[in-house]
């Protein structure tokens, strides 16, 4: 298993996927994950016990959770758009955000979320699987100089059989 990760810290990146509303505008940063399977055999990521892993301190870590496509069209649709480069305030607040109207706008975000989302969780044998993971940063992207990816299961289907876990430095991608 072979896998890549980048983020997108440049509001350009999100103009293709998001034309109208971009969820970086609403603090909102996009990972592009590539999984490649290379073995003869299918496996499976757990998809929702990925991490994104922030040195908030010396003494502070932070572990984000991915959003789901309804989030992140909640944070790219927040009233008053926050500046992706302004410094706020810790704590991170996980989940929070004020829920969106579910109007057209709110539905055509979520739609586009999903559509750049990782598509399933199971890589065929010889096959790649790639797509986004979403975190919620509130903005504060020098957060991602010390950003570490953690995928701790991926599985052997059919076997139950766990590979060990994986953890990528996000802060050399350019972050």
């Amino acid at each position: 298993m072979a896998i890549s990760a980048e983020p997108w810290l440049d509001a350009a990146r999100y103009k293709e996927p998001f034309p109208k509303h971009s969820p970086f505008a609403g603090g909102v940063v996009a990972v592009h994950v590539s999984f490649r399977n290379d073995s003869g055999e299918a496996m499976k990521v757990t998809l929702n016990r990925i991490r994104l892993n922030l040195r908030v301190d010396s003494d502070t870590l932070q572990q984000l959770q991915p959003l789901s496509a309804d989030q992140v069209a909640d944070a790219a649709l927040r009233p008053k758009g926050k500046d992706p480069t302004a410094h706020r305030r810790f704590p991170i607040p996980v989940g929070s955000g004020v829920k969106a109207d579910h109007d057209k706008n709110w539905t055509e975000v979520q739609t586009q979320a999903q559509n750049a989302a990782i598509p399933t969780s199971v890589i065929a044998p010889h096959s790649t699987v790639q797509g986004l993971l979403y975190f919620d940063i509130q903005g504060q992207l020098d957060l991602m100089f010390s950003a570490h990816l953690y995928l701790p299961e991926i599985i052997i289907m059919g076997k139950d059989q766990s590979l060990t876990y994986f953890e990528i430095d996000l802060s050399r991608s350019g972050a």
